[in-house]
């Protein structure tokens, strides 16, 4: 008889151990070892983050293990393990392991050695055979769901419970989330009922009632400073959307304005001679345009689309120095800061308004979340475990699917948030959402060339741009390093027939509503294989991070951020009073809606993971563990020389310093 030392490694989540009965056995060139109980009922051993220790007895030498083979069967009711891990200790003294990570119950799986392998690589028809049989099993799992042909597409879920155990919170992290979101609603909803007798704020004063308990440092200096033009346009530059300015290279057409209308502003210098020096940008919500307002609880609620001029002052301050609320002509007054100051502040207030909410729906839920999933659902339906690319993206799409899946219950939709507090309609049929949707392009996903794109590659001052593009060339040269580790050439990246399922599922199914994005249909070198892999891992971890992180500090203090107006735009200027403004901004209930909203998406995780936290050990190679080390060094540093600029600066950009970027979406 010959003896193999085999150690189990159960999950540290609550609730990972398993009173299953769980069998083993060692499949290997030669058979198949001795069908072993690794655990035995309600007196089993395989407990939450225990590593125990068994002996599988075979009948002679296996030769090279192909696969463990782990047998689950409930001992009373249904009862999940998480396999860790598994490693087993040969005769001859080599030491294998055997990465699982899944949630297991009333099944048999076979589960390969770490070592990555490509389609190519698996000569033997058993693992062929093995590779397609996980991926049949996974796309009858990940079904894709066709329900809005112009929105990314995402699983087939209805609710959570429709979704495998291994797309879900683990019970620590969904205790985390029902607990912040409760103490949040509760403590707003205790706000609202005492105001329960007035609908509408009397005074800017009176949002107070709902920002007392604010130790956010941006927000307490944001109530402080939010009327000043500077702070106004640093917030396009670091603000919760800084993905929209762009540099001005003419003004549009639709936007008359004049050197004498903003003399006052530019001095000496004239419109044409500051886009000649680069120091003109613009803000475009264009997008807006015919968007249908909502109606909350019979109110009728207003929505614009403006377009904003700034300039990049000689004290390098982003100011606006012009205003128009539409994008034609008529009643359409072009607003001023020499205008009245209450002019001025609810034009401002107009801008800030329709930023936030294409923040929320557009950046935020479209360009970060539903992408995502369909990224998600692609790489489980076409790439098996043991594939390479399959081990590099697993730790940035957990628990995406289950967040996107309650988003869309509870914040989406008809019935969701989104319906109840913004002023732009945006229920089941997502008229905003599918609209930038049609829209979206494959350079607009790549830091670098959305930069170039937008000519913002050297403005100073733009903090989102400094840390992200040394976080997005951080993750593209580990990238690099891992895909020229298993692929040697172009050609055996155009040869893999996984990675190139799993492209065009993505862009051919999963954006099948979007016909001029560019998004390749096809990987013909590593280069483009590098690039898309970098470009997904960023858009799941630090393009998340940068819309994420600030909602709360700069959109709880609700006169900077409404979520609604509730009167129409201006239509001529000199007749804006206190009393209008108060009448526009969002009425008691929205605004205590749109702080507790904002404080739960906000809020930091009890089980948060920093991106480059590679805990489950999926790559068992050395040299890929270095690989990882030197990209974990590279983000520590960067996180160092973040620190090092924030302690110069009055209003500190901490959004995206590696260890406030979780490696994937899961809030």
């Amino acid at each position: 008889m010959i003896t193999y030392n085999v150690a189990i490694k159960t999950g540290e989540e609550f609730d990972a151990g398993t009173w299953s009965y769980v069998y083993c056995t060692l499949i290997g060139e030669r058979g198949k070892s001795h069908r072993t109980s690794v655990n035995r009922g309600f007196f089993g051993t395989l407990k939450q983050g225990s590593v125990t220790q068994y002996e599988i007895i075979s009948a002679q030498v296996l030769g090279p293990i192909y696969f463990v083979e782990l047998e689950v069967s409930k001992f009373f009711k249904q009862n999940y393990w998480l396999c860790s891990s598994v490693t087993v200790e040969t005769p001859e003294g080599n030491t294998l392991q055997f990465p699982c990570y899944r949630w297991l119950d009333s099944c048999t799986i076979r589960i390969r050695e770490g070592t990555a392998k490509r389609f190519c690589d698996d000569l033997l028809p058993k693992f062929q055979s093995h590779r397609q049989d996980e991926l049949q099993a996974e796309q009858k799992l990940c079904r894709w769901k066709n329900e809005l042909p112009n929105l990314p597409k995402g699983i087939d879920a209805q609710s959570v419970d429709d979704l495998p155990m291994d797309l879900k919170f683990s019970c620590v992290k969904e205790l985390d989330f029902y607990v912040s979101g409760s103490e949040s609603l509760t403590e707003l909803t205790l706000k609202e009922l005492e105001y329960k007798f007035e609908h509408t704020w009397n005074k800017i004063e009176d949002f107070d009632h709902i920002f007392w308990n604010v130790k956010n440092p941006t927000a307490v200096f944001l109530k402080e400073h939010w009327k000043e033009d500077w702070v106004f346009g640093y917030q396009f530059l670091n603000g919760f959307n800084p993905v929209l300015i762009e540099k001005c290279k003419e003004i549009p057409k639709n936007f008359p304005v004049t050197d004498a209308m903003v003399k006052e502003s530019l001095g000496s210098s004239t419109l044409k001679q500051e886009i000649q020096n680069g120091d003109l940008y613009l803000v475009n919500y264009q997008i807006f345009d015919g968007i249908p307002a909502n109606v909350i609880e019979g109110v009728q609620q207003y929505i614009a689309a403006p377009i904003c001029l700034l300039h990049f002052d000689k004290q390098n301050r982003m100011v606006p120095i012009a205003i128009q609320l539409k994008q034609s002509a008529e009643d359409n007054p072009i607003f001023l800061p020499s205008d009245g100051e209450l002019d001025w502040l609810l034009a401002k207030m107009w801008v800030r308004s329709l930023d936030f909410q294409h923040f929320e729906l557009v950046s935020h839920l479209l360009r970060t979340h539903l992408i995502a999933e369909t990224f998600i659902v692609a790489t489980l339906r076409h790439l098996p475990a043991v594939h390479p690319v399959y081990k590099l993206l697993v730790s940035h799409i957990t628990y995406t699917i289950y967040i996107n899946t309650i988003g869309r219950s509870k914040l989406i939709g008809s019935k969701g948030y989104t319906s109840q507090t913004f002023g732009v309609k945006e229920d089941n049929n997502q008229f905003l959402s599918c609209k930038a949707f049609l829209a979206l392009t494959y350079r607009s996903l790549c830091l670098p060339d959305d930069l170039e794109d937008r000519g913002v590659t050297d403005l100073k001052g733009y903090y989102y741009k400094d840390d992200g593009l040394s976080i997005w060339f951080a993750i593209h040269d580990f990238v690099t390093k891992i895909v020229k580790h298993h692929y040697q050439n172009d050609m055996e990246v155009q040869d893999d027939p996984e990675v190139q399922a799993w492209i065009q599922d993505i862009t051919q199914v999963g954006f099948e509503g979007n016909k001029n994005s560019e998004f390749p249909t096809s990987f013909q070198t590593k280069k483009d294989l590098c690039k898309f892999l970098t470009m997904v891992i960023y858009t799941c971890s630090a393009q998340h991070a940068a819309l994420n992180n600030g909602q709360y500090g700069w959109g709880s203090w609700v006169p900077n951020s409404p979520c609604s107006m509730r009167k129409p735009p201006p239509t001529v200027k000199g007749k804006v009073t206190m009393e209008y403004i108060m009448e526009s901004l969002p009425n008691v209930h929205q605004s205590c809606f749109q702080v507790a909203i904002l404080w739960i998406l906000n809020h930091t995780p009890w089980e948060m993971r920093q991106l480059g936290d590679y805990k489950e050990k999926h790559f068992t190679e050395d040299k890929v563990q270095r690989i990882i080390g030197e990209f974990q060094d590279e983000l520590k540093e960067i996180d160092r020389l973040i620190q090092e600029r924030n302690a110069n600066l009055v209003l500190k950009y901490d959004d995206l310093r590696p260890k406030n970027i979780e490696n994937s979406i899961s809030i």
